[in-house]
């Protein structure tokens, strides 16, 4: 017998320790249509799976007696200086989970000092994320054509965005058997200011294809990438690379970073991990190129892998959502603070000062 999910809470009960700990509490707080849409993934969900499995492999060897006492955990990017590396990552439709939806997350991002990145399909409107806070970035889905791609870009330009992320591993949403079996629908009275749910087709004959000729005909380009750098003035990274080969032709059109992720295992099963990626392409741009690692993050010591594997920072999706759906705003500051506490007691384990001072030296691979 199923019960009505509980009310998020205005305190945090003294057994929340850990993410793992908020991921089971979290699931109290949601329906189950709801449960499945956020922890599912794309057909037999191994690439999810696998997200959480790709740091076990890797070790770590800590250095000792170091001095420490000026130990910090600030990071560089894009002349912007960041307290720590943990960012939010975007997820659209937060209202499925809190009342306050992306208010409340970026609440918690301004308390903690974090880099969050509003999605296209914020239950928000991004004039109403932390006006007097610079840590924000907006996420953009491609809108089907230039004209109504860039009033976005220019309205995160109007409303103190410092970088544009393109998502481009996700033209097609993916096939989450999951979330079909249980008839999961976002809630018809949902309001998306920035962007339908949905883009229409093109019409197509009986004789083409609904995919390749219909779809991929308002699917951007890498034309259409060039396109964006040259009308705006903010940083642009995407996010979805994978391929060494498509990470040297973001660098060879100009890209300024790149979030290395396979959208949480959402899109297309089966994905090579977002950490064995961010080894290839680190190998394949220059060392100061900015990659960011998204997908997987549950512990500090996962932190401190990516970077020493080479992530500048990295993302946390699911995590923060459970933080959101147990308490809203003070359950998201409490799941990066964990986070970042974890981060910082590994790195003084590990005998190093900074984030900069870490590096491959510290880890052994299986």
């Amino acid at each position: 017998m199923s019960h009505p999910p509980l009310p998020p809470l205005n305190q945090i009960p003294p057994q929340l320790q850990t993410l793992a700990d908020y991921e089971q509490q979290a699931q109290h707080h949601l329906t189950p249509d709801v449960w499945g849409y956020l922890q599912g993934g794309a057909m037999h969900e191994i690439s999810v799976q696998q997200n959480l499995l790709q740091f076990q492999d890797i070790q770590l060897v800590p250095r000792h007696l170091n001095d420490l006492t000026q130990g910090h955990t600030e990071i560089h990017l894009f002349g912007q200086t960041y307290p720590h590396p943990i960012f939010l990552a975007p997820i659209g439709h937060q209202g499925l989970f809190h009342p306050q939806a992306e208010q409340a997350t970026a609440l918690a991002a301004e308390v903690m000092q974090s880099n969050m990145i509003l999605s296209t399909f914020t239950n928000t409107h991004m004039g109403e994320i932390n006006p007097h806070h610079a840590d924000k970035w907006f996420q953009l889905y491609w809108q089907g054509s230039r004209e109504q791609s860039l009033p976005l870009v220019q309205q995160a330009e109007q409303f103190g965005y410092q970088a544009i992320v393109i998502t481009v591993d996700s033209p097609h949403k993916g096939i989450r058997d999951r979330e079909s079996k249980l008839c999961f629908q976002l809630p018809k009275n949902m309001q998306h200011p920035h962007a339908p749910t949905h883009l229409s087709f093109p019409d197509v004959s009986p004789s083409e294809s609904q995919v390749f000729q219909g779809l991929m005909r308002i699917a951007p380009t890498w034309e259409d990438i060039r396109w964006v750098l040259e009308n705006t003035s903010l940083p642009v990274l995407l996010k979805g690379i994978l391929h060494p080969a498509d990470a040297q032709k973001a660098l060879d059109y100009g890209v300024h970073g790149l979030i290395i992720s396979n959208h949480a295992g959402r899109v297309l099963d089966g994905t090579i991990s977002p950490l064995t990626a961010l080894q290839n392409i680190r190998q394949a741009v220059p060392q100061d190129y900015p990659l960011l690692l998204d997908g997987g993050i549950r512990r500090g010591t996962d932190v401190f892998k990516a970077i020493a594997l080479g992530a500048n920072a990295v993302l946390i999706g699911r995590p923060y959502i459970y933080g959101l759906a147990v308490a809203g705003a003070l359950g998201v500051a409490h799941v990066t603070r964990i986070l970042k506490e974890e981060l910082e007691i590994t790195m003084a384990l590990m005998g190093t000062e900074n984030i900069k001072s870490i590096n491959s030296s510290f880890i052994y691979q299986l």
